[in-house]
């Protein structure tokens, strides 16, 4: 499976610093929390993030001396950095920006909003990595383009099928269960048999397997579905 983007998330509230991690894990991220700013710099250098959120007041080190010395390494001084804040000063958003940050993102914030603003400063600053590609095995996914390719064949699906590949690919190996697959993919908000899975899975599984390949969604008895990587 190709390796995902690596997040640095440099956060000293824990509530927010676990928030955060869901999230981004969630959306195929791999994610590093440190708790104030000399860890971050340690963590940085271990292995250089493809991308830090990094918030403004921290322990040790605030998040503008973070961000400046990030600048100053050879081997981070690319990376993309978006920085949160509770300051809603012009004079604080400028002295960010200038010490290097790529954005800036006030708190409160909703996630979808951060998770957005992630996203561009990545297609703005690292396209290779804002693709949006997955891959598992040898099932190639394009959101994007919302294409799926198997051994370089392409696989039509409908949109039900897709949205359960995507949420399958994110955590290949892990069984998810009838109802678990139900909220991700319909939402905890609409009424759906459970049996419907089923019959989408089936349809899943004769698309992908076109061609005579061998079957990679694994069907685990009174537990669910699971995808091998």
């Amino acid at each position: 499976m190709a390796k995902a983007p690596y997040v640095l998330v440099v956060e000293d509230e824990v509530a927010l610093a676990d928030l955060l991690r869901y999230n981004l894990e969630k959306e195929g991220y791999r994610v590093s929390v440190a708790r104030d700013g000399e860890e971050a710099l340690v963590i940085a250098a271990e292995e250089t993030p493809d991308l830090v959120v990094l918030d403004w007041m921290l322990p040790k080190a605030p998040g503008v001396e973070v961000c400046r010395r990030l600048r100053s390494r050879q081997d981070t001084r690319n990376t993309p950095i978006v920085m949160l804040t509770a300051r809603v000063e012009e004079n604080d958003r400028i002295r960010g920006l200038d010490t290097g940050a790529d954005d800036y993102i006030t708190k409160p914030f909703s996630m979808s909003e951060l998770l957005a603003r992630l996203r561009a400063v990545m297609r703005r600053i690292r396209p290779g990595l804002a693709e949006d590609k997955m891959i598992c095995g040898d099932i190639v996914m394009d959101r994007a383009q919302h294409r799926v390719k198997r051994q370089g064949r392409e696989v039509r699906l409908g949109p039900t099928e897709f949205r359960i590949l995507d949420h399958l690919m994110q955590h290949p190996g892990r069984v998810f269960s009838r109802e678990q697959l139900l909220d991700a993919v319909w939402g905890s908000d609409v009424y759906v048999e459970a049996r419907t899975v089923d019959v989408h899975i089936g349809r899943l599984r004769k698309a992908l397997m076109e061609g005579e390949t061998a079957d990679p969604i694994r069907t685990v008895r009174s537990a669910g579905y699971a995808i091998e990587a």
